[in-house]
């Protein structure tokens, strides 16, 4: 099942701009740094392949080989002078390739596309965290994302500073990654977008990430499978 507001932003967007609308589903993984993503959406997709459905999963920034160029200036510590509004824009053009290159042609071929991040990133990180005007960070990626909005995002909710500790010991330097760096203030901002965001639409579903792995998959599952499947 497809969520109706969701359909109908689509089909509006692809009357208007005279594109042929998805038929595919789109589920978009958010979170805090450290909150789990990539296990959990590896954990789902080897549910999903069991039960026979087509899968693409895909990563923002990066996903493609343009993309992947800018998610190494995006996450690279030595930028330390990056312009937020140069960080926006460095975002939005990544997601720009990355729908078009990877995610309209698999929603077109029926597939589900599992993303790790996607546009609420942009609301939560920059828009919240980083306090740019909230109606250009909006108008900025609902340009770029061409009308295919998430059919479901599924919000892995974790305190910060567990997640943070999470992310950091995962690099070489136990220091993380350019955002990973930030204050642990600016990382609050951005959990507390997100769970604002869940609060205003229905196409969130908050999962509690501070639990063991399959008890966080099965919570997971059993929302896709309300919403989706």
């Amino acid at each position: 099942m497809i969520l109706l507001s969701q359909i109908n932003k689509t089909i509006l967007y692809c009357l208007r701009e005279g594109l042929l609308c998805m038929s595919g589903s789109l589920i978009t993984f958010e979170g805090i740094e450290g909150s789990g993503k990539s296990t959990q959406i590896n954990l789902l997709i080897k549910e999903l392949e069991k039960l026979d459905y087509e899968v693409l999963f895909t990563i923002e920034p990066g996903g493609t080989e343009i993309g992947d160029q800018i998610r190494r200036i995006l996450l690279d510590p030595s930028y330390k002078k990056m312009n937020n509004r140069t960080e926006i824009l460095l975002y939005a053009a990544d997601r720009a390739q990355h729908v078009v290159e990877k995610i309209i042609p698999a929603l077109k071929e029926g597939k589900i596309v599992i993303s790790d991040r996607y546009i609420d990133s942009n609301i939560a990180y920059q828009g919240y965290g980083r306090g740019l005007e909230m109606s250009m960070v909006r108008e900025i990626n609902e340009w770029v994302i061409r009308g295919y909005w998430p059919d479901l995002t599924i919000v892995l909710d974790l305190e910060v500073e567990e997640g943070l500790k999470r992310a950091r010991d995962m690099t070489p330097d136990k220091n993380g990654d350019r955002l990973e760096r930030e204050l642990i203030n600016f990382h609050q901002r951005v959990r507390k977008a997100y769970l604002n965001m869940a609060a205003e639409e229905k196409r969130f579903k908050i999962i509690q990430a501070g639990r063991d792995s399959m008890e966080v998959h099965r919570d997971i599952l059993k929302s896709i499978k309300e919403e989706i499947l």
